[in-house]
């Protein structure tokens, strides 16, 4: 098992910063990243089929890990919707290929978004973050020859801290740009 170095620098650095900062008793009580969940909604893919699998192809590219197709849970006939037809495509992400995507997207992906100013740091109440992209093409593993539709994605980056503080100072240690630093 080999360890990514931003799985190497949480131990050596990250932990003694964050047990420094919010007097933690403990390591255990050290909030660490569980895992990234990467989703795409893609509406037009009652219309077009061909869409999933694009997206199933373009995710598993940029996560190293094989996407699967997420199904509607009714029908919806306004939408052209039935139960369980393929409307979105995710990817779970833990250990090692979660250190990886996460370099990844936070060294090379993210500062090639154009005019760039750092993401929001809105969390959602538990220590947990969300972070919409409106393009696949900011990674490099997509070639943008090849793509028929620019499509956006959310990721999500679940973590075990209690409160938003410690989710917020965890990811900032991770390197996330965030726009108005707190303190």
């Amino acid at each position: 098992m080999s360890t990514t170095t931003l799985q190497k620098e949480y131990k050596e650095r990250i932990v003694p910063a964050l047990e420094k900062e919010f007097n933690y008793t403990t390591v255990m009580q050290v909030p660490r990243l569980e895992k990234i969940v990467i989703n795409q909604g893609i509406g037009a893919a009652t219309q077009d089929k061909k869409l999933i699998e694009n997206a199933i192809n373009e995710l598993t590219a940029i996560t190293g890990q094989k996407a699967v197709a997420t199904l509607s849970k009714k029908d919806i006939s306004n939408f052209k919707l039935r139960k369980k037809m393929p409307v979105g495509v995710r990817v779970t992400l833990r250990r090692e290929r979660m250190y990886e995507f996460l370099e990844r997207l936070v060294r090379v992906a993210l500062p090639r978004i154009r005019d760039f100013k750092g993401i929001e740091s809105k969390l959602d109440g538990r220590g947990n973050y969300t972070l919409g992209i409106t393009e696949q093409i900011i990674f490099p593993e997509i070639n943008i020859d090849n793509i028929n539709k620019l499509m956006g994605m959310n990721i999500t980056f679940v973590t075990s801290a209690n409160t938003d503080e410690e989710g917020y100072a965890l990811l900032k240690h991770f390197g996330l740009p965030f726009k108005n630093a707190k303190n």
